[in-house]
């Protein structure tokens, strides 16, 4: 009978003392998080880090309280050297690692609303890292957000994808041979934020992804590593080496057109392996670049087609057909080098490159008419028309055009220059031959 007594009282006491612990814990819980929401990060120190030690699952949001308490002390200490500093950063990694540890028990016990992966929680470790070690470990924070971005692909923060390439591009500054290796974390960060661009429906985040993306590639062109030359040397030897891995020649690719090393002996390798097992609309279009720079118009317009024909997006569309306009032009076939121009802009109604090049096309062959020479000059109101035309739907071409315009300006007939002939400013007239454009007399 004591026995049971004594055993009956011991389970009392454990539970009492579980129930007490409990309270304890939802106490701190509420204290410190009313406290970080009122701004007394002070307050909410010492009972958020309680909850932490005593009772991590209560609450998921006790993690992001005690992260924001602790970067707030870590940012008011300048001296990143000294003993509070430390304790501190020490406790933020704590923090993010224990996350990591409870996130399947959050996983269940939220299910899943607001809890982030695995590899989403290590990607912002590494930035909390790379922002507040006292003397970050390159190697280690690059680890970090690699397996993060690997990881968490399209769901990857806009800041883990910032750091991450720019932790590879300092990489490549510390040691050359990092070089072929950032191009493909390029490639990867890329890849994140389209996947993410194309799929977000709000306005204002799809906004926020795009901004990403323009600083991904102004980091990546502004790392100094990637001109022409250097992409040869490096990818030179690679491209023999995989030329039949089609996700290799891709990716390669990829890298030599955003870079406009389109007239590289390796990009039409590349192309010229890819399209020999996987013809593609861009390694179409990397062969009939290899005949354009040969001088062989005729088989680069070949490939040009073929490229429009497999491509579906009707941008890349615009610039393959423009790419095989410039072809023609070369090879002064200016009929069909304005039908090419026509057809990018079937495309891409904002493109000003194509009436830029049907202007230059028509001023290089500007005679249609063996009777009054005044009407040959004529032509170049057209020409005038056009450029003007280019600015008007494209001002990003607004500089060519006006340097267009200045040279071709001179060439224009006067209204007076047409008395003869009995027309007169502001009247209508039609420019015939090849060119086939109504214009005005001015």
């Amino acid at each position: 009978m004591k026995i049971r007594t004594l055993v009956a009282a011991v389970f009392l006491a454990v539970g009492a003392t579980s129930t007490y612990a409990q309270n304890d814990c939802k106490a701190n819980s509420s204290i410190s998080h009313e406290a970080v929401k009122a701004g007394s990060l002070k307050d909410a120190y010492a009972p958020c880090m309680a909850v932490l030690n005593e009772c991590p699952t209560l609450r998921y949001y006790t993690f992001t309280d005690a992260t924001k308490i602790l970067k707030a002390f870590l940012q008011d200490i300048k001296d990143r050297k000294s003993a509070d500093y430390k304790k501190y950063f020490d406790e933020l990694m704590m923090v993010h690692d224990k996350k990591m540890q409870y996130l399947p028990e959050f996983e269940v016990k939220y299910n899943g609303k607001g809890i982030p992966s695995a590899a989403e929680a290590l990607g912002t470790k590494a930035v909390d890292y790379l922002q507040f070690a006292p003397q970050a470990d390159l190697n280690q924070a690059y680890a970090w957000l690699k397996e993060s971005v690997e990881g968490a692909k399209a769901n990857s923060a806009g800041a883990v994808l910032h750091f991450f390439l720019e932790t590879s591009m300092n990489k490549v500054k510390a040691n050359t041979d990092h070089t072929d290796q950032f191009f493909q974390d390029y490639l990867l960060a890329s890849q994140c934020v389209d996947e993410a661009i194309a799929t977000e429906t709000k306005p204002n985040k799809k906004a926020n992804l795009e901004g990403i993306k323009e600083n991904l590639v102004a980091m990546f062109i502004q790392s100094g590593v990637a001109d022409c030359e250097s992409l040869q040397n490096i990818y030179g030897p690679k491209v023999e080496e995989n030329k039949a891995d089609s996700a290799f020649l891709k990716k390669t690719i990829t890298i030599l057109k955003m870079m406009k090393c389109n007239e590289s002996e390796v990009y039409f390798k590349a192309s010229d392996y890819l399209y020999r097992i996987d013809p593609t609309a861009d390694a179409a279009v990397g062969v009939a670049y290899m005949y354009f720079k040969k001088g062989d118009y005729t088989t680069a317009v070949k490939y040009f087609d073929e490229a429009l024909n497999m491509e579906t997006d009707d941008a890349k569309k615009a610039e393959m057909a423009y790419a095989t306009a410039l072809a023609l032009f070369s090879a002064k076939k200016y009929v069909d080098t304005k039908k090419y121009c026509l057809k990018a802009l079937s495309y891409k109604a904002d493109y000003g490159q194509p009436y830029i090049l049907i202007a230059h096309a028509y001023a290089s062959s500007p005679r249609w008419s063996d009777e009054d020479p005044i009407w040959n000059k004529a032509t170049y109101y057209v020409v005038l028309d056009k450029l003007r035309k280019a600015k008007a739907v494209d001002p990003s071409v607004a500089a060519d055009a006006d340097e267009a315009i200045r040279k071709y300006a001179p060439y224009a007939p006067a209204a007076k220059d047409f008395f003869m002939l009995g027309k007169v400013a502001g009247q209508s007239i039609t420019i015939g031959g090849w060119i086939g454009e109504t214009t005005t007399i001015r």
